[in-house]
């Protein structure tokens, strides 16, 4: 595209030509946000992110072959600038238009919450799929389209290979597009400029207080993509909510959205709702009223937070008018999700589960989904990561201490962080329960008080809590769920908690 085409969407505050010897209006064969990855003839954003900011490589841009940067000041370099209020906004607008503007031509359905964005992104593409329609999915775990998939280092990409992986999709043949919406990327703009059919609220609790302050400014942040980005656009005629009003806020926003709501939970007033539910270790099977009709389902998904996404799910197909055909067989198929409750098959008559439980009111959700089915003892191995909010730490330790047999505390991802001092922060409110502190050399011979212990090195800590489990019991490592690294320091080591409990289980079952 030409540079005067493609600077139209993002309002520049002015335009400097900076004698530049590619003259005022040159095309642009690509759009970039890293220096390092300009190519020549490339328009390049200067951003400011948490580590650096962009606006300090601008110089390298320019060797790398830029003919043009976008900036929020003036700057020194002779070459064609404009600037902007916000560069963030620019690079999302700009990105839109340089891709086509994707998001114009499928049907997207963003969905957002503290906890079960992944899972019922799953959920929603099984419905889709069942249904006919060729479905991209981007989020936590990965971004797949196709037959293909791809990494994804964080749960919405930034906007430029947001927009560029729509583009992909939309080139491929994909209909529906199921997005998970975090809050980082509705603050930070990453949306911008992807207009949603749908959005999805499921629901929210203490998480990413290190970035946005305080719960207030996380719910502020969490409502924009129903009172900002849904009500805007191309779409905002035809666009609508799917709101889960178990959770208090959810009730609170769906009595409040300029947009149609299709409401789910276990009231009577609710558009989706179940009945008849039964849950164990095997899943969850009930009847579902949803304005289709009703249907008798049967999941493989284990606890009630589960049954709560599976409402959301079904309230998306419902909007889409979806058949209960489309949408019982969508959640049949769903065996199971990456590091979402993941069953840990083996031979030790032992019921071991990984789960992504990361925040206070995830990890009780899994919990309590456990103890509700099983009459033996719970032993959970869970740390909490560095460098993110650490007002959560004492909160997860009074958690673990208080619904469990044995909290096996050890690290996460510590980061640049201390991990003794993560897990001393832990332990405030583990004490809090009054419950044993055990060493892990008195766990050799078993436990029959109720406590806790700390071993600091992961690896160590998932043999321990399994190695000191009996037949029956139950075994949660919490935290990392589908990740198959660890964070130390700032370097990254290969490291899965799936693969590391099937070793100890292994070993378990040689004595």
């Amino acid at each position: 595209m030409k540079f005067s085409e493609l600077i139209e969407a993002a309002k520049p505050l002015s335009i400097d030509d900076g004698a530049d010897k590619n003259g005022t209006d040159p095309e642009i064969k690509s759009v970039h946000y890293r220096a390092q990855d300009v190519r020549p003839g490339g328009l390049f954003v200067a951003i400011a992110g948490h580590a650096a900011d962009g606006h300090d490589f601008i110089d390298t841009a320019i060797k790398k072959g830029a003919v043009a940067v976008v900036s929020q000041r003036e700057l020194k370099s002779k070459i064609l600038n404009i600037q902007v209020a916000d560069t963030r906004q620019a690079l999302a607008d700009i990105a839109a238009d340089f891709y086509g503007r994707p998001s114009e031509r499928l049907t997207v359905i963003g969905i957002t919450g503290t906890n079960g964005k992944t899972t019922t992104a799953y959920l929603v593409e099984s419905i889709l799929q069942q249904a006919g329609y060729v479905v991209g999915v981007i989020g936590t775990i990965n971004y797949r389209y196709a037959g293909k998939i791809f990494d994804n280092p964080i749960t919405t990409p930034e906007s430029l290979d947001l927009q560029r992986i729509l583009a992909d999709m939309l080139q491929a043949g994909v209909t529906h597009v199921v997005m998970e919406a975090s809050s980082h990327a509705i603050d930070l703009y990453r949306i911008r400029s992807c207009w949603f059919d749908m959005a999805v609220f499921i629901n929210l609790s203490q998480d990413h207080l290190d970035f946005h302050g305080n719960l207030e400014s996380y719910w502020a942040s969490k409502k924009r993509l129903f009172t900002e980005y849904l009500i805007t656009g191309p779409k905002k005629d035809q666009a609508l909510a799917v709101i889960n009003c178990n959770s208090v806020k959810g009730k609170e926003l769906a009595d409040n959205l300029q947009v149609p709501v299709i409401k789910t939970g276990s009231g009577p007033n609710n558009t989706v709702r179940a009945a008849s539910t039964q849950c164990d270790l095997s899943g969850i099977a009930g009847e579902i009223a949803a304005p289709g009709g009703k249907f008798d389902f049967k999941s493989s998904l284990v606890g009630e937070h589960n049954l709560e996404n599976i409402l959301c799910a079904v309230g998306v197909g419902s909007a889409l008018n979806l058949s209960t055909h489309d949408l019982k067989s969508g959640i049949d198929a769903v065996v199971a999700i990456p590091g979402r409750l993941e069953r840990i098959d083996n031979d030790t008559h032992r019921y071991v589960y990984v789960d992504y439980a990361h925040t206070p009111d995830a990890l009780e959700n899994v919990i309590r989904a456990l103890r509700a089915v099983t009459a033996d003892r719970i032993i959970c191995v869970f740390g909490c990561g560095g460098d993110r909010d650490s007002k959560k730490r004492p909160l997860m330790g009074e958690i673990t201490a208080r619904l469990c047999d044995l909290a096996v505390v050890t690290s996460d991802n510590p980061r640049t962080e201390e991990p003794m001092s993560i897990i001393n922060q832990i332990l405030e409110g583990t004490r809090k329960i009054k419950r044993r502190h055990y060493s892990p050399a008195e766990l050799i011979s078993g436990f029959d008080e109720k406590g806790y212990v700390v071993e600091a090195q992961r690896r160590r800590a998932i043999q321990l809590g399994i190695s000191v489990s009996q037949t029956g019991d139950t075994v949660l490592i919490a935290g990392k769920g589908h990740e198959t690294y660890q964070i130390l320091g700032t370097s990254t080591i290969a490291f899965d908690d799936r693969k590391e409990a099937r070793k100890a289980l292994r070993a378990v079952s040689r004595k």
